[in-house]
C-alpha cells in the first residue's frame, strides 16, 4: 500500500514481514495472538531483510518526504514440520521476485497519487539471501534442515543465512548448547552451498510461471 515515509527516513519504504503459525498447521499451536515462535521468526525474517539487503528500500521511495511503498509480507505455515524459517525465507524471495508495482505518478497541483494499474514494474532484487538451518545432537551431530520431531530432540539449533556472493548474512543461534569454530565453519560451507541450489530452483519455478502466463 502506499503510505508516508518516516521523518527519520524520508527517502526510504517499509518491508513489513508477518509469519503466522495457525492452528491449522499444527497441534502445538492454539488461537489466539501470535504466539513467541511465530514473533520470534517474524523477527528474524524482518533482520534478514535488513542485512542482506534483498532489495533496498530506498527503492520504494516514490517521492521523497511524501509518499512511498510499504510492502506487506505475510507468510503462513499450512503445515508444520521442523524447519519453519527456511521455509520463510525461500517463501519470502520467490514472492519478491514475482512482485510487480504498478507506476505511481504524484500530481503536482493536488498532492494526490495517480496509480497506474496497466503499467507495472518489478522489484530490484539486490541479493538472494537464502537460510540453512541445523540441529545439534550430543554437542557434536549435525543434523540439517531438520523435522519437527528433530528439532525437539536437538540440543540446539543454528540458522546460517547466505547469499549468491557467498556473503554471510545472518546467523542465528537461539541459545541451546555451544559450537566450536569448525562445526560453524562447517554449518556456513553447508548453507553457501545450498544457496546455489535453491536460488537455481526459486529461478527455474518463476520462469515456468512467466511461462504458463
Amino acid at each position: 500500500e502506499l503510505a508516508n515515509p518516516t521523518a527519520e527516513a524520508p527517502g526510504k519504504g517499509y518491508i513489513v514481514p508477518n509469519v503466522d503459525l495457525p492452528p491449522l498447521c499444527s497441534s502445538r499451536f492454539r488461537p489466539g495472538p501470535p504466539g513467541e515462535q511465530a514473533q520470534a521468526a517474524s523477527q528474524f525474517i524482518a533482520d534478514v531483510i535488513e542485512s542482506s539487503e534483498v532489495i533496498k528500500t530506498e527503492d520504494l521511495c516514490i517521492d521523497r518526504g511524501k509518499l512511498c511503498w510499504v510492502l506487506y509480507c505475510d507468510i503462513m505455515c499450512l503445515d508444520y514440520d521442523g524447519n519453519i524459517l527456511d521455509a520463510c525465507i525461500i517463501a519470502l524471495l520467490a514472492a519478491l521476485k514475482n512482485t510487480q508495482l504498478p507506476e505511481v505518478v504524484v500530481n503536482k497541483e493536488t498532492p494526490s497519487p495517480e496509480v497506474d494499474l496497466e503499467k507495472r514494474q518489478r522489484l530490484h532484487i539486490h541479493k538472494h539471501p537464502v537460510g540453512a538451518s541445523f540441529c545439534v545432537f550430543d554437542d557434536s551431530i549435525l543434523i540439517v534442515d531438520p523435522t519437527a520431531e528433530e528439532e525437539s530432540l536437538s540440543t540446539a539449533h543454528l540458522t546460517v543465512v547466505t547469499d549468491e556472493e557467498d556473503r554471510l548474512c545472518s546467523v542465528h543461534k537461539p541459545g541451546g548448547t555451544p559450537l566450536s569454530g569448525e562445526k560453524l565453519q562447517e554449518c556456513i560451507n553447508r548453507a553457501t552451498t545450498r544457496q546455489r541450489e535453491i536460488h537455481k530452483l526459486i529461478d527455474k519455478v518463476l520462469d515456468s510461471v512467466k511461462t504458463s502466463q
